[in-house]
Parts: C-alpha cells; structure tokens; sequence
C-alpha cells in the first residue's frame, strides 16, 4: 500500500498559509545567494518590508489622515508573510501547520483562517496603538499567537467537560511568554511581544463565537456551574 502523504491530512487552506512563508523566503534566500535577482536581489528583503510591512506610522495614515488606500490596509494582513530571517520563517511555517491542522479539525478550515485575518488585524492596530514610532512589525508571530489562542480555548473547554482545573489550558501560552520574557532580558527584547499578546487574547476571544455552538454555548456552560 502506498504511504499517505502528510500533506492529505492538512487543510488546504493551513497548508497554502505554510507555503506563501516559505515561497517568499525561498525568494529571499536565494536572492542572498545571488542565484537570482542579481545585485538588486540583496535588497529584496528589505524592499518587501518597506512596501507590506507595518509600523504604528501606517495606523495614524489611516486614523488621522484617513488614508484607506490599498497600500495602507493590505498592511495589516501583508506583514505577516514577510519574516526577518528563515529561522522565523521555520518556525511560523511549522507552528502554523501543527495549530492549524488541530485548530481546523474543531472549528474548521474557514474559521481557522478567520482567525488568521482577524488575529494579524487586531495584532497590528494594538502594535500600532503601543509600540514606539520608530518599530517595525513583520513575520507570522502574531497570526501563530491567534491560533494558540484558539488551541487554548479548545483545551479550555476539553478540560471543564472532564471536570478538570481549566487553568491548565494556558500552560502553552504561559510557557512562551516565560520564554520571551528571559530571551528579552539575556539579548535585549523588542516591540512585537506587544501584538503577539494581542493576537492570542484576540484568538482565545473570537473562538468564543467560532466554537460550535457559539456564544449561546459558551453562556450555557457558564450558567451550569454557577
């Protein structure tokens, strides 16, 4: 018997994510690598940022100055696929694949995506609300963040129905955080922490509604234990 490819039991829609991050860091690299692009590909990276990339500039040109033109908006979604290096890449690729396929299998693949749109846009605009003026927000971070939130609620939820401490569900996100927390202080942090946040309050909150049954359900649980 043929083995199954791994790729059959992923959604489509997690695995065309996957490979639009490391399509365009393949690009990258081998434009680093002078295999293509030539002397202009060295600057490829840094002309991607500057033309899908956000920083708080991008939310005062829409909210002060109601610039909703393509270029400003796209940003808030578009930043996500330009990450600074391939290590990033690797593993955005890799996370988004594994909370993918789990998340998908629970709220489904459409959702699943909504929750990578809404995560990156919620994300962006509290980045751009906090973060210094001079900071730049790129890579799948946030969106990665937004799917933990969405797995930390599905945990959530699994963990009540067994009659165990739900507080257990957020040992991933506590965990990651620990983890940045002593990378910032050992080499020096940045700015994204601030929308990766973001983007896991705003995954865990919006799966309130995208979980089967909703909100109706949720407001059901809550009323059978108090």
């Amino acid at each position: 018997m043929k083995p199954e490819s791994p790729f059959n039991t992923l959604p489509v829609v997690i695995v065309a994510l996957a490979l639009a991050i490391v399509g365009i860091e393949v690009v990258f690299q081998l434009a680093n690598a002078g295999i293509i692009g030539g002397p202009r590909g060295l600057g490829w990276r840094l002309a991607a940022i500057e033309e899908f990339g956000f920083a708080p500039a991008v939310l005062d040109r829409v909210l002060v100055s109601g610039d909703n033109s393509l270029d400003m908006l796209k940003r808030f979604v578009t930043y996500t696929f330009i990450n600074g290096d391939l290590i990033q890449m690797a593993f955005c690729a890799a996370l988004i694949l594994a909370l993918g396929k789990f998340t998908a299998e629970y709220y489904g693949s459409f959702r699943v995506l909504v929750v990578y749109i809404v995560t990156s846009i919620a994300g962006a605009v509290v980045f751009g609300l906090l973060a210094g003026d001079n900071t730049l927000l790129i890579g799948a971070f946030t969106p990665v963040y937004g799917l933990i939130g969405a797995y930390t609620y599905v945990l959530w939820l699994r963990l009540g129905s067994a009659g165990e401490n739900q507080i257990m569900a957020f040992r991933l996100i506590g965990f990651l955080l620990a983890i940045q927390l002593i990378f910032g202080l050992i080499f020096g942090g940045n700015s994204q922490w601030i929308s990766e946040l973001a983007g896991f309050v705003t995954g865990f909150v919006l799966s309130t509604l995208l979980a089967p049954g909703g909100w109706a359900s949720l407001v059901r649980r809550m009323r059978e234990r108090s």
